[in-house]
């Protein structure tokens, strides 16, 4: 273990001399993200919680348990910290030393998401201040404003003192800034964060009048003619300019992103080589732009929590997983934090049943994470959280999830070998943390109008018919989408020009598009695309929307062809299609399929009820090579699978494991070195079987050409030779 200078250091303490990064540093061999692959296990460890006599017994559990990771400190920053400048290591010393000599490898927290007392009562102007103007004080976590200089610079001075300590520490094998930034103090109101916000506009719109524009302030008499004069968007009497609040809650995102960056640089200076993360919450965080963030990370991790009322809650792990991946743009992401059973924070916390924790893991490694971690280690005694679970319950060794932990450790080993692996879908869901804000602004034609619900239906979908949707940045390239069979684009409302040139080219270039509703319409400052709808899709599409006609809260309608719509209905004229009966879009003799350049848009469906009765409900037409589908309704979830069915099998994309049956999960993760495993995680009350060929790795057994799997269990095959999968 290298010299550690003295546990407690007064604030006369000089710092010494910041070292330059020269090269990776040296990780142990037997450590996740070292050289030798490994899968993580493990979960936040607060042993500032517990007496000194619980920690070696900690270690011990650990042991095994087969946990190799901890994230240390998260919390910890009155411990190391008591006083101003007052830094006290002796505890966090002995705790590292104890896990290093147990082989536990530590993923060491900046403390930053929650500052202790004396932080407020020294910087009172850092406190964080809500909508309404008021001023929150001290007493829970992420009490302060993101956009506080003090708070900067003493999380700064923080991650200054943890990283020249152990940022060439053996057991510590990559950093964690904060935990799970913004999630309760996104938007702050103070006067700080007024300037900050001014001065962000700046850089974004240039001058006044680049504002102005932006903003559109001509409408109610909002046209800014001084800096001063423009403020956060907060309780007004009417309703808020949509351009600005769209702004602030970039701005917002982007300040927090800051926070990040301040101490990453830090941990990079004085530990170089050592992984540095932060822990998103994708698919179930709205306020954090986590696309914009997957390359300010060393590596992606994501914490998912189940939730409980949601009888296929499953399929919501699946999304979030697969959104971590493509946040992380393909590469092995890790899973930092779910629940061995009930959380304490939902109106009913109900428990996993038995496999449950074992499948929710394996389900997050199957689609790319190259590890299971919780929170917490031990269930903490006191405090918010002493109801929720972790993986050494307050009953100890003789639980339900104390076993569970332990058979999970173990399962972990036997499949260690799929690390660094990746997971490749034929289809992609384009994903847009900037339409998710503007397509829930007010104002918009109906409430019912959700963005991430929406995706995750379509997710869903795909799902049910045992196929594997990567959910990809919407920004991505041509060139990126072109390795896809069938893209989705769930109701786009934010639509960029350069969005709209990829997905043309993709099509062209042979790809498939299935286009929700309400898409193409207004461009990054909420101000309508020119000419009639669906604005920048107009063209790519075929087709021309006279008006959108949302339905009464509650109500349906159907198609021709039997589908069942909800939410939402449009007035639609296909552009350039004719058939032989006079009527738009109607199929020719010549033209079996509906789809043909001298027919232009053709229709599919038709709305038999509704406010849009007799009109086009699904349309097609071919672009180039390719072929493009607009939906003019939502659907119900029986008919969101029918017609992703019919689009997965128009383009050519098949299940995973066909016949395995609803519920069944099979994902294919593979090496560079062409070696591939299959994992099959039956959701079900019954026993499942799939057909492949290898040996299964939990049981050590070899499968020679179908794998029964029993109700609500898990199966990891290494695939051997041609598998009659797929």
């Amino acid at each position: 273990m290298p010299q550690l200078p003295p546990a407690t250091t007064p604030a006369t303490t000089p710092a010494p001399t910041p070292r330059t990064a020269t090269g990776p540093a040296t990780v142990p061999r037997d450590a996740p993200w070292g050289p030798v692959p490994r899968l993580a296990f493990g979960g936040d460890y607060n042993p500032d919680q517990w007496d000194r006599d619980v920690w070696r017994e900690d270690v011990r559990l650990m042991q095994r348990a087969g946990v190799n990771l901890v994230s240390l400190g998260i919390f910890s920053w009155s411990w190391i910290e008591p006083e101003q400048d007052r830094f006290d290591f002796s505890g966090l010393d002995e705790v590292i030393a104890l896990l290093h000599e147990g082989g536990v490898a530590v993923d060491l927290a900046t403390p930053s998401a929650s500052p202790p007392p004396w932080f407020s009562a020294e910087y009172p102007d850092a406190e964080f201040v809500d909508r309404l103007g008021r001023r929150l004080g001290h007493g829970s976590r992420q009490g302060f404003c993101p956009s506080s200089p003090d708070y900067r610079r003493r999380t700064a001075v923080v991650a200054n003192r943890l990283a020249r300590r152990y940022g060439e520490h053996p057991a510590v094998v990559m950093w964690h800034v904060g935990n799970e930034i913004g999630g309760y103090n996104a938007h702050c109101h103070c006067p700080t964060s007024a300037e900050a916000f001014r001065h962000w506009l700046r850089d974004r719109h240039g001058d006044l009048d680049g504002l102005n524009r932006a903003w559109g302030t001509a409408f109610w008499s909002q046209r800014y003619s001084d800096w001063s004069q423009v403020r956060i968007p907060g309780a007004t009497p009417g309703r808020v300019n949509p351009a600005q609040q769209l702004d602030h809650y970039r701005f917002a995102s982007d300040e927090l992103l800051d926070c990040y960056r301040t101490e990453r640089d830090v941990l990079r200076r004085h530990s170089p080589g050592r992984p540095v993360t932060t822990n998103f919450m994708a698919g179930t965080f709205k306020w954090v732009d986590y696309c914009g963030w997957g390359q300010e990370v060393d590596l992606v991790t994501n914490d998912h929590y189940l939730v409980a009322a949601d009888p296929e809650a499953h399929t919501g792990l699946a999304f979030s997983a697969d959104l971590s991946r493509g946040i992380a743009g393909g590469r092995p992401w890790l899973l930092m934090e779910h629940s061995t059973s009930a959380v304490q924070w939902q109106p009913r916390n109900t428990a996993k049943r038995p496999g449950e924790m074992l499948r929710n893991s394996l389900a997050h490694i199957a689609r790319g994470s190259d590890g299971a971690c919780f929170f917490q280690w031990r269930q903490s005694d006191s405090g918010v959280e002493k109801w929720h679970s972790a993986m050494v319950p307050h009953g100890g060794e003789s639980t339900r999830i104390w076993q569970e932990v332990v058979r999970l450790g173990a399962a972990l080993r036997r499949i260690g070998e799929v690390a660094g692996s990746t997971v490749t879908g034929e289809v992609a869901l384009l994903w847009d943390y900037e339409n998710w804000w503007a397509l829930e602004l007010g104002g918009r034609p109906s409430v019912d109008l959700e963005y991430a619900a929406e995706a995750e239906a379509w997710h869903r979908a795909v799902w049910r018919q045992g196929v594997v949707c990567d959910v990809l940045p919407a920004d991505v390239s041509a060139e990126a989408l072109s390795r896809y069979r069938l893209v989705l684009l769930p109701s786009h409302y934010l639509t960029t020009l350069g969005t709209v040139r990829a997905l043309t080219a993709y099509v062209h270039g042979g790809g498939h598009l299935l286009v929700g509703p309400f898409s193409g319409l207004v461009d990054r400052d909420d101000r309508l695309h020119p000419g009639p709808f669906p604005g920048a899709l107009r063209d790519l599409l075929g087709l021309t929307v006279d008006e959108f006609l949302p339905l009464r809260e509650g109500a349906a309608l159907t198609l021709d062809d039997g589908l069942t719509g909800r939410v939402w209905a449009e007035a639609v004229h296909p552009d350039g299609a004719h058939g032989p009966d006079g009527q738009d879009g109607a199929h020719g003799p010549e033209d079996p399929d509906g789809v043909d350049d001298k027919h232009g848009t053709v229709v599919d469906a038709r709305f038999a009820d509704g406010p849009a009765a007799g009109g086009p409900a699904l349309l097609r037409r071919r672009a180039g090579a390719g072929l493009v589908r607009y939906a003019a309704t939502r659907f119900e979830d029986s008919s969101l699978r029918t017609l992703l069915a019919g689009a997965l099998d128009e383009a050519g994309v098949r299940s995973t494991a066909p016949g395995a049956g609803d519920g069944v999960e099979v994902v294919r993760r593979t090496a560079e070195d062409g070696r591939s495993w299959l994992f099959v995680l039956n959701h079900t009350d019954d026993p499942a079987e799939v057909a492949c060929r290898g040996v299964e790795l939990l049981s050590n057994t070899t499968v020679t050409g179908r794998l029964t799997v029993a109700a609500g269990e898990v199966a990891v095959v290494r695939e051997s030779g041609t598998s009659d999968v797929g």
